[in-house]
């Protein structure tokens, strides 16, 4: 995966000017006074938010383990080889893992979805434009998951290359052309689309959840990936 670096440019304020009453637009927080920002909006979604809810505590459960769970057990696989030497076949491994991680987010998307039927639904929420706006995300995110599956493939997509499934080069189409890791922000799209639509606020927080925990796998995820493939350019190269 690719990184990119963002390069902002600073400018001087003129002589006698009031420096105190500017803000550096990517430095200055810290002249914020944040005690002069409306927080209204926020305390009234978190107002229909039930956090001892035992729905809500095993959908946060859910969407954190989930990543947790088929980074650890890959990595381990990747370095014992050991569901591999079970089944007699990386592939039948690799298959194992993902029909796993299938289960995994089922129960996911179930949870968080029994959390949304449960808690209440949020007026400002109930609009016809947030409603076709939540429609349009999921069409979005179904057709981002879909064909990220299509262009990697049940290997490709399960972590293949954590059991020497490597594919011969990266894949460069349609949706990867668009963004990187469509696969994850297709299923945050899907789930902030069934948020809008059941007017949830609970779904928003566990949305916004679902990201962070996605953004955080792909730190771990992505250099090991890379790790993978430099390491068998090394050998192909000594061979």
């Amino acid at each position: 995966m690719g990184h990119s670096d963002a390069v902002a440019e600073r400018t001087e304020a003129p002589t006698g000017s009031h420096r105190h009453s500017e803000l550096d637009c990517c430095g200055g927080f810290s002249n914020v006074d944040y005690s002069k920002i409306d927080f209204a909006t926020m305390e009234e979604l978190f107002k229909h938010i039930n956090f001892k809810d035992a729905t809500f505590c095993i959908a946060v459960t859910a969407i954190i383990f989930n990543p947790l769970f088929w980074n650890v057990v890959a990595r381990w696989e990747h370095h014992t080889r050991s569901l591999s030497r079970v089944f007699g076949s990386p592939y039948v491994a690799c298959y194992f893992l993902g029909f796993i991680i299938i289960l995994l987010n089922v129960f996911r998307s179930h949870s968080m979805t029994v959390a949304m039927k449960l808690h209440p639904r949020w007026e400002v929420m109930q609009r016809a434009d947030v409603f076709y706006v939540g429609v349009a995300l999921m069409v979005f995110g179904t057709i981002l998951v879909v064909t990220s599956f299509l262009a990697l493939g049940f290997t490709g997509t399960f972590l293949g290359d954590y059991f020497g499934i490597l594919m011969d080069e990266k894949v460069s189409g349609f949706p990867f052309n668009i963004l990187e890791n469509p696969m994850y922000w297709g299923s945050t799209a899907n789930y902030l689309g069934l948020a809008l639509i059941g007017a949830s606020p609970v779904g928003l927080l566990l949305t916004a959840l679902v990201a962070v925990a996605y953004k955080v796998a792909i730190k771990f995820e992505g250099p090991f990936t890379e790790r993978i493939y430099q390491q068998r350019s090394v050998r192909q190269k000594q061979e």
